[in-house]
C-alpha cells in the first residue's frame, strides 16, 4: 500500500488566522504542535527553526506558540531534528517530546525506539510525530545555485519556497515569482533521497502535505492510535477546518500517484544497489 496505513484521510487547515497568514499551506504541523502545547500533550517541538542564513534550518526545541510561529515554513534544505532529541530530554529535561520530520527521519526514530543503543531513557518520550511528505530534497549550497543561479533571485530576498505542478517556485518580499522546471532542480538533490521509498512518512502519526488538497489546505492521514487521539481532540476543540478527502481535488489520485513514482523510480536505484544489501524497511509498531 503506497500510502501507507492509516485511519484517516482528511484535507485540513489550521483555524488560526495568526498561523495560517504565513504558513506554507494549511499549516498543519504549527497548529498541531500548538494545541499538543496548550494541551500539555507535549512539553515541547523539535522543529526546523531558522538558521544563520536564509532558509538555512536549524533544528531547535520550541516550548512556545510563539517559537512554533518562528520556524514555520518549509524549508528545502534537510534539518537534522533527530540530533537533538537527547538534548531535548535532558539539558530541556523535556518528559513529553513533539517532533516533525522527513520519512527518512520519521524511520530513524522509530529505529531508536525500538532499538535505543545510545538512546537509554528517550523512546517511550516521543509524545508525537508528524511527518511531511517528501520526494526529495537539496543540499543548502545545492538550493543556493537552484535560487540563485536558475531563479535569479538572491536567498536573502526570497519569502517562500515551493513545489508543484511540475515547478520550483520561489517568491519575492517584492511580490515577485520566480519559476523554473523541477526537472532543472534534480542534478542538485541529495543522493540518499534516491533510495527512499516513502513520500508520505508511513511511520509518523500524523503526516501532512499540500499535495492533494486545494491550495491552502494540507492533506492530512492520521496513522496511529496516538495521532488519532491528539488530532481528533483538536478538531474536537476547533483548532482545524477539515473537508471529507474524496469530495476535494485533485485528491488521493495524485497523492498515490507520486507516492509510486517515487517507490518505482528510487526502487531502480534500489535493485543497482543491491550488492550493498538494503533491507526491505521498517514495519510501523506503533498502529
Amino acid at each position: 500500500m503506497v500510502l501507507g496505513n492509516y485511519k484517516t484521510a482528511v484535507s485540513a487547515r489550521a483555524a488560526d488566522a495568526d498561523i495560517l497568514k504565513c504558513s506554507q499551506d494549511g499549516g498543519i504541523v504549527t497548529q498541531l504542535f500548538a494545541y499538543a502545547l496548550e494541551e500539555g500533550i507535549i512539553d515541547g517541538a523539535i522543529v526546523a527553526g531558522p538558521g544563520d542564513e536564509p532558509f538555512k534550518p536549524e533544528p531547535i526545541v520550541a516550548t512556545s506558540k510563539a517559537e512554533l510561529l518562528a520556524a514555520r515554513g518549509t524549508k528545502y534544505s534537510i534539518s537534522p531534528n533527530m540530533m537533538l532529541i537527547k538534548e531535548a530530554t535532558r539539558s530541556y529535561g523535556l518528559d513529553k517530546v513533539g517532533i516533525v520530520g522527513t520519512p527518512c527521519q520519521m524511520q530513524a526514530l522509530r529505529k531508536a525506539q525500538l532499538y535505543p543503543l545510545g538512546m537509554r531513557k528517550v523512546p517511550d518520550k516521543i509524545a508525537l510525530a508528524i511527518g511531511i511528505f517528501c520526494m526529495e530534497n537539496f543540499p543548502y549550497q545545492g538550493l543556493e545555485s537552484i535560487v540563485e543561479d536558475h531563479c535569479n533571485i538572491k536567498m536573502e530576498s526570497a519569502v517562500k519556497m515551493d513545489i508543484g505542478k511540475g515547478k520550483f517556485s520561489v517568491y519575492t518580499e517584492r511580490g515577485a515569482l520566480s519559476q523554473i522546471p523541477l526537472g532543472a532542480t534534480h542534478k542538485y538533490e541529495q543522493p540518499g533521497c534516491h533510495v527512499c521509498l516513502d513520500y508520505v512518512a508511513n511511520l509518523a502519526d500524523v503526516s501532512t502535505g499540500s499535495v492533494g488538497s486545494p491550495d491552502g489546505w494540507s492533506t492530512v492521514f492520521v496513522r496511529t492510535k496516538k495521532g488519532e487521539d491528539v488530532w481528533s481532540k483538536a478538531v474536537a476543540a476547533g483548532y482545524f477546518e477539515t473537508k471529507d478527502i474524496a469530495g476535494v481535488k485533485p485528491g488521493l489520485d495524485l497523492v498515490t500517484k507520486l507516492a509510486t513514482g517515487k517507490i518505482d523510480k528510487n526502487q531502480k536505484t534500489l535493485e543497482e544497489r543491491a550488492s550493498f544489501g538494503v533491507g526491505k524497511g521498517l514495519r510501523n509498531p506503533y498502529i
